[in-house]
This record gives structure tokens, C-alpha cells and sequence, in this order.
């Protein structure tokens, strides 16, 4: 019986130490103790984005790989704009294209982004948020041609 009790003794003491961490839901707390929350503004600031992947080289054309690089605002508020420079493997460089889109953060740092970079084109991109909004992971979803992934750093916060 004083075994028994023992191991109540010990198990107790064991998840009174581990915590919710062990309970395999994901602590919600960071490293100091704040509650790990994104929103919109988590995002605000200029990124530098090196992007890499395939597209259709025109309507109905062969597919094609791309890579480029791309400087993009957020404002914080769920608008963007961007300078990209991405070459495809057969359709030229078009320098310093301009664009713009718009955003929307989730409190557990996933974001969805829409961007139109042609008329009748809209590419619709998945983004985990890291290190407090310092650096984003990204792959294109749509349209289903285009398969592109990003990594994303914040050069300065606006």
C-alpha cells in the first residue's frame, strides 16, 4: 500500500512540474512568459523574400521554374505593397515589378496573402509567422500551376 502511495506521490509531483507541456496541447506562453498571440500588426514592416519554384511560362504554356527575390511592406493593418525581380527559366526578368495585395494574420501566426500580379490572376500564398514576425516561411496555393515556396526577413519595422 505505501508503494502505491508513493507513486500517487511521485505522479503528482510530475505533472504539477511539467505543466501543460506534457499534456500535448501547445503551450501558448514564449520563453519570458508572454502569451504567444500574432495579429495583423505582426507583420508590419519591410521583408526581404527569396522565392523559388514553377509557374506556367504563359496561359495554357510549359511549366516553368523561377527564382527571384522580392522586397514587401506590410502596414500593418492587412495591406501590402512589393518590388519583385523573379526570373522563369523561359520567360525574361521583368525588373523592379510593382504590386500590392492584401492580408490577414491568425492569432497562432499562420497568414493568408492575396496578390494579383496580372489581371485575372490572383496567387494566394500560406505564411507561418517565426520569431515574433522577424522572419516568415511561405508556399504559393493558388492557382494550382504555380508551386513556390518563400523565406521572408524583416529588414526594418515601419
Amino acid at each position: 500500500m505505501r508503494r502505491l502511495q508513493m507513486a500517487f506521490v511521485l505522479a503528482a509531483i510530475l505533472v504539477a512540474t511539467v505543466g501543460p507541456s506534457a499534456s500535448g496541447k501547445p503551450d501558448d506562453r514564449d520563453n519570458s512568459g508572454r502569451v504567444r498571440s500574432c495579429t495583423n500588426e505582426t507583420l508590419q514592416g519591410t521583408y526581404g523574400i527569396q522565392v523559388q519554384g514553377t509557374q506556367p511560362s504563359s496561359p495554357g504554356g510549359p511549366v516553368e521554374s523561377i527564382i527571384g527575390v522580392v522586397l514587401r511592406t506590410y502596414d500593418g493593418l492587412g495591406n501590402f505593397t512589393q518590388v519583385s525581380n523573379v526570373k522563369g527559366s523561359i520567360t525574361p526578368w521583368v525588373p523592379d515589378r510593382v504590386g500590392g495585395g492584401t492580408y490577414d494574420v491568425a492569432p497562432d501566426c499562420t497568414a493568408v496573402v492575396r496578390l494579383q500580379p496580372f489581371p485575372g490572376v490572383v496567387l494566394e500564398e500560406r505564411l507561418i509567422i517565426v520569431d515574433d514576425g522577424r522572419e516568415v516561411r511561405s508556399a504559393t496555393m493558388l492557382p494550382p500551376p504555380v508551386m513556390a515556396t518563400g523565406v521572408a526577413r524583416r529588414v526594418h519595422r515601419d
